[in-house]
């Protein structure tokens, strides 16, 4: 493992209560988050049911993917999310994963949700993360991610924040939508919606896609 992942994974095993505490019913108050979700659900349960929340923190998201019909698993590279995720969120299978080397099949997913878990790969990393997700979605069938748009840039917490008073920091990577769709393209994915919300304060515009597994990858 290298340092970069070492330092995500142990920051966010001491962020796992910290997110158990604090974003317990927050999807409640996020109607365009719950809309790209009941899309991705509608469209997915056409090819089948078993799904992937890959990057899954606490597996809140996991009841809301199963109250619309899917059979969600959740996979994070952090132990001490995948514990909370078993307390907070029972019922449902969880393992520790890196992205880049899923435990599932090849083509055995109808499905996986990446929310928020993209913006932490370095550049040497993304080809072949969303490779690995091209593995393990049967073709036809589909991927939805939330992201912050950015340029790229590498990013540490701002002075002053949550993560800075629990004493951890780790890399996060914004990227301009165009090129996550240009790398979900060359994965052997192509794009069926996408759209994003306005900058708020010091947060940046999110961007959701859904996007459909083709069966072919770009050269």
């Amino acid at each position: 493992m290298d340092a970069g992942t070492r330092e995500l994974r142990d920051a966010h095993d001491v962020l796992s209560e910290w997110y158990a505490t604090n974003l317990v019913g927050v999807l409640e108050s996020m109607p365009v988050e719950r809309a790209m979700l009941d899309l991705f659900a509608e469209m997915t349960l056409a090819v089948g049911t078993q799904v992937a929340d890959v990057g899954c923190g606490t597996g809140r998201l996991l009841p809301y993917l199963a109250g619309r019909g899917l059979s969600p698993r959740g996979v994070d590279l952090s132990p001490g999310m995948v514990e909370v995720a078993r307390r907070e969120n029972p019922g449902f299978a969880y393992e520790v994963a890196d992205l880049r080397e899923l435990p599932f099949e090849d083509a055995s997913l109808a499905g996986v949700v990446c929310w928020f878990s993209l913006i932490y790969l370095a550049p040497d990393a993304r080809v072949p993360a969303f490779a690995e997700l091209a593995r393990v979605v049967q073709p036809g069938g589909y991927l939805v991610t939330a992201f912050k748009h950015g340029d790229g840039t590498a990013r540490r917490n701002a002075p002053g924040g949550v993560v800075e008073s629990l004493g951890i920091d780790f890399d996060r990577y914004w990227l301009p939508a165009r090129e996550m769709e240009d790398r979900f393209a060359a994965a052997g994915f192509a794009t069926i919606f996408q759209g994003s919300t306005p900058p708020e304060g010091s947060e940046p515009a999110y961007g959701y896609m859904l996007v459909r597994r083709t069966g072919s990858r770009s050269a």
